[in-house]
């Protein structure tokens, strides 16, 4: 029943996006172009309708009695009337906020999804975060839901990237024994497939934030479902499989403090820009970051399997690894390269140039 309910939210995405497609273009939520934005014509959004609807038929088809089915339909669609509206008419980020606000709201205190707390490595013992759990709980949501926005930029990116994690939280889910994570990731990832038939480069509609912001409220939301109360080192898997957006994220934030702006401000240097700047095609930057989120998921695979020491120099590899190829092609700015100097200044230096 499982396989046939993928299946049905695959094809309802396909059947239901050229639908959404007209719709958008009859109510006038189309995307125009500006210096930001890559596309040159203008493009019908609201395709994460398609999605989003995708998903409640297969949601609704293994699991109307399940503890955390209404917060989460609730929730997700309080983000998605948030995004429509925005798609239609752009809604002030505070208002886009509190709308994000609103739906993990939802599921923190009415499905009871919180990290109350962390098992400390190195026998450390327990790390109790009390009421502080809510709001901890609460911005890791907002923050992936605004990090999949965020490399919302080219054809397929956002659902592609999406559906990888998705893909990632779905296998962890099955090592760590959580079939209701591992389905509701498979039926979202089936239905973001459905909708990259019309999304891929070349694009025929976009999914707007309506897409953009639902898909990262899922998936803020499965990985907490199948990663809360665990160790500290448990916790960073989640982090790992996530890793292409939130890096995206976190070095937009330092971009605009280096360069002293604003952290709204909105500019053109995300990941998927400054590949495009170094000269892959549009395509080729899509399949690229396609690449960087799969072995973003393999690495958390195996992060989950290694031992305490293990894990800790894996992940320290990943972090060298992820500031080199920051500083190479210019994330933060072109004069960033702290790592890359500091590793040419440990190069010995040759006898003939000391003369």
């Amino acid at each position: 029943m499982f396989y046939l309910t993928l299946l049905i939210s695959f094809f309802a995405a396909i059947l239901l996006t050229p639908l959404v497609k007209k719709f958008a273009i009859k109510i006038g939520a189309t995307d125009k172009p500006n210096y930001r934005k890559v596309h040159q014509n203008i493009m019908p959004r609201l395709g994460g309708l398609a999605i989003y609807i995708s998903f409640l038929i297969g949601i609704f088809l293994i699991s109307p009695d399940i503890k955390y089915y209404w917060p989460l339909v609730i929730g997700s669609f309080i983000i998605v009337l948030t995004g429509f509206i925005d798609d239609i008419k752009e809604i002030s980020p505070k208002v886009k906020l509190s709308g994000q606000i609103l739906a993990a709201l939802i599921v923190v205190v009415w499905g009871d999804l919180n990290v109350e707390f962390i098992n400390l490595p190195f026998g450390g013992g327990q790390l109790n975060f009390g009421m502080m759990s809510y709001p901890i709980t609460m911005i890791w949501i907002i923050g992936i839901t605004n990090a999949i926005n965020l490399i919302d930029g080219l054809d397929g990116l956002a659902a592609g990237v999406s559906t990888i994690a998705l893909l990632s939280i779905a296998g962890m889910a099955v090592v760590m024994g959580n079939p209701y994570v591992m389905m509701i990731a498979l039926i979202v990832a089936a239905a973001s497939i459905g909708f990259l038939f019309y999304n891929f480069h070349p694009a025929k509609i976009f999914m707007g934030d309506t897409g953009a912001l639902f898909l990262g409220y899922i998936i803020g939301v499965l990985s907490l479902l199948g990663f809360k109360g665990v160790t500290v080192l448990s916790l960073i898997i989640p982090i790992i499989i996530l890793g292409v957006p939130i890096s995206d994220t976190f070095f937009a934030i330092v971009r605009r403090l280096v360069n002293k702006q604003p952290l709204s401000a909105p500019d053109k240097s995300h990941l998927h820009h400054c590949l495009l700047r170094t000269g892959f095609s549009h395509r080729q930057t899509v399949l690229l970051i396609y690449a960087m989120s799969a072995i973003f998921g393999l690495t958390a695979f195996i992060f989950s399997q290694s031992t305490v020491w293990g894990s800790v120099i894996i992940l320290t590899t990943l972090v060298i690894v992820i500031e080199v190829i920051v500083e190479k092609i210019g994330l933060v700015r072109e004069d960033y390269k702290p790592l890359i100097k500091f590793f040419k200044g440990l190069k010995p230096v040759n006898a003939k140039d000391k003369y």
